[in-house]
C-alpha cells in the first residue's frame, strides 16, 4: 500500500522481454501492493520465467493464449487489478526502458485528488531530449500534434509513452470491449478519457535506450495513425459540441468551414480565369474570395481557442465513485 494509503497495482505487458522481465519487476518499490505480469502470448516463455524465477509474492502471472498486443496486456491486467479492488492501477514496459522507481511519482497527482490519469513525458527537459534517437523525435513529434487534435488534450506531448497510471474509479468506467488492443492503445485511451472529462497530467521522465528493441517505430506508424485520429477528432468533436452540449463554438466552428471552403473555391476559380485569359479579377470578385476565407479563418482559430480552453480540469475520480455507489444502491 502507498504511503497515501491508497492500494497500488502495477500491470506489465511480457512479450519478448524475457532479458529484462526479472530486472522491472525486483525494482518495483514497496509503494505497490501487487504486480500482474502479463504473458501475452509471449514465444519466449517470459511468463513462465518470472513465475518460475521470481519468489516476490506480489506477483502474479496472467497469461494470453495468443497474442493480443500492449493494449489488450493492460486491459487484462486492468481487470485483474480491478478485481482485487487496487485503487490505482500503473502500467509499466517490460524491457527496462523505463525507471519502476518513478512509480510514486506516477501515483502522487492521483492519490492526491489533482488527476484521474497520468503519462510519462520524455520531452520535459531539453537535455533529455538530445538523448532519443532522430527518428522518434520527429515521429512523436507528429503524433503528438495528432493526438493533441483528436483527444482534445492540448497541454500534453509524447502520447505513444507507454508509463502510465489510472485511478481504479475511472478505469471501471472506460469501454474495455472498445479499446484498441496495438500500438494505439495509449492515444485511443486518452480520447476515452476525454469522453469522461477525466483529468490527465504528464509525468517528466527519462528514458533509457539500451540494447533492447522498441517495437513502435513513429515514422513508419504515422500514416496509419493519420486515419484512426481524423475518425477520433470527428467523434470527439460530435460528442463534444453537437451530442453533450451545444455552444458558440458549435456554429464558429461549421460555419468558418464553410466560409474557408467558399473562399478557397471561389477564389481559386477565378484565379484560374484570369490565369487562362489574363483578365484581371475586378474588385469586387477579390473581396468576395478574400473576405469569407478571412473571416472563416477567425471563426477556425476562435474554435480551437475555445477547444484548447475546454482541457478538463476538475477529477472526476471522486464523483464516479459517488455515482457508482449510488447505482449499486
Amino acid at each position: 500500500m502507498g504511503r497515501s494509503g491508497a492500494k497500488v497495482g502495477v500491470v506489465i505487458p511480457s512479450y519478448r522481454v524475457t532479458a529484462w522481465i526479472l530486472g522491472v519487476v525486483e525494482r518495483v518499490g514497496s509503494e505497490v501492493s501487487r504486480i500482474y505480469v502479463v504473458d501475452d502470448g509471449c514465444p519466449d516463455g517470459s511468463g513462465e520465467r518470472v513465475q518460475r524465477d521470481c519468489v516476490d509474492p506480489r506477483v502474479s502471472v496472467l497469461r494470453h493464449e495468443r497474442n493480443q498486443g500492449v493494449g489488450g496486456a493492460v486491459l487484462t491486467g486492468y481487470r485483474a487489478a480491478l478485481a482485487e479492488g487496487m485503487d490505482i492501477i500503473v502500467k509499466v514496459d517490460g524491457d527496462g526502458q523505463m525507471d519502476p522507481s518513478l512509480i510514486a511519482d506516477f501515483v502522487a497527482p492521483i492519490a492526491a485528488g489533482e488527476a484521474d490519469y497520468a503519462k510519462g513525458n520524455r520531452f520535459f527537459h531539453p537535455e533529455d531530449v538530445r538523448e532519443m534517437p532522430n527518428g522518434r523525435k520527429v515521429g512523436n513529434a507528429i503524433l503528438s500534434l495528432m493526438t493533441k487534435l483528436s483527444s482534445g488534450y492540448w497541454d500534453l506531448f509524447d502520447p505513444t509513452n507507454g508509463f502510465t497510471a489510472i485511478h481504479g474509479n475511472v478505469a471501471q468506467h472506460l469501454p474495455f470491449d472498445k479499446i484498441s488492443r496495438g500500438y494505439f492503445f495509449e492515444t485511443d485511451m486518452l480520447f476515452r478519457l476525454n469522453t469522461l472529462r477525466a483529468v490527465v497530467v504528464d509525468i517528466p521522465m527519462r528514458a533509457k535506450y539500451g540494447d533492447e528493441v522498441s517495437g513502435l517505430k513513429p515514422a513508419r506508424v504515422v500514416g496509419e495513425f493519420l486515419l484512426k485520429h481524423l475518425r477520433y477528432l470527428c467523434k470527439r468533436i460530435f460528442y463534444n459540441y453537437y451530442l453533450r452540449d451545444l455552444s458558440l463554438a458549435s456554429i464558429e466552428l461549421p460555419v468558418g468551414f464553410l466560409m474557408v471552403m467558399f473562399g478557397t473555391l471561389f477564389g481559386g476559380y477565378h484565379w484560374l480565369e484570369s490565369f487562362r485569359t489574363g483578365v484581371s479579377a475586378s474588385t469586387g470578385t477579390v473581396m468576395l474570395a478574400a473576405m469569407p476565407l478571412l473571416v472563416g479563418i477567425q471563426l477556425l482559430l476562435t474554435f480551437i481557442g475555445h477547444d484548447v480552453a475546454s482541457v478538463p480540469r476538475r477529477p472526476i475520480q471522486g464523483g464516479l465513485r459517488y455515482r457508482r455507489l449510488r447505482e449499486e444502491r
